[in-house]
């Protein structure tokens, strides 16, 4: 019996999985493209920020895909955009620690706290979204900044960073909160039409 049960729930499994694989790299595109192309650079002494919506893509899988799948397809998609770029590309391995775990703590308020795929009443739903994201943009606002001056600093021997750091800090928060309400529209918006092609429960 528990055989024929686990048989009778593989393809099921399997295709939400894929499924998931399939958006995960939808997203480390989307979320490359929006970082590379739909970015605005702020030079600094030893480098650059960028304002830009890369995080809010991060935030949107999560959401959408779960932590796990979300966050890995937006740290993806941020890492290869710092590989690709001259002035981030020693910055890649921060950028993937940083973003992932963005998207594993929204993933957690959102989908282990809030269960906000099989919640029914809508203003609980928002409020779970609400209180997801900003606790990764919270999350995101301090250790962005934080490791990248501990990284130049230490890592990669750059005193420059201490003059970074506040510029840093600020653009990142800006890009925090813009990412706050692009990511709760959106996924408002993309929810009930994904959930109609059985991407959840």
């Amino acid at each position: 019996m528990d055989t024929t049960m686990k048989e009778t729930r593989t393809p099921e499994a399997s295709r939400k999985t894929l499924t998931r694989l399939v958006l995960a790299g939808i997203f480390a595109a989307i979320t490359y493209v929006v970082f590379t192309f739909l970015s605005i650079p702020v030079p600094l002494p030893s480098g650059k920020v960028s304002v830009h919506l890369g995080n809010a893509f991060v935030a949107l899988g999560a959401l959408l895909l779960g932590g796990v799948y979300g966050g890995i397809g937006g740290a993806i998609g941020l890492t290869i955009g710092d590989l690709l770029d001259p002035v981030y590309i020693v910055e890649a391995p921060a950028t993937f620690i940083i973003k992932l775990a963005l998207g594993l703590i929204v993933g957690l308020v959102a989908h282990k706290i809030g269960h906000i795929n099989t919640e029914t009443n809508q203003k609980k739903v928002l409020g779970w979204t609400i209180a997801a994201v900003i606790a990764g943009m919270v999350f995101n606002t301090i250790a962005d900044p934080g490791i990248r001056y501990f990284y130049k600093l230490l890592i990669l021997g750059k005193p420059a960073a201490e003059v970074t750091f506040a510029i840093n800090f600020v653009v990142t928060l800006v890009n925090s909160v813009i990412s706050t309400f692009v990511t709760v529209i959106l996924y408002q918006a993309l929810r009930k039409p994904l959930r109609s092609i059985g991407l959840y429960d």
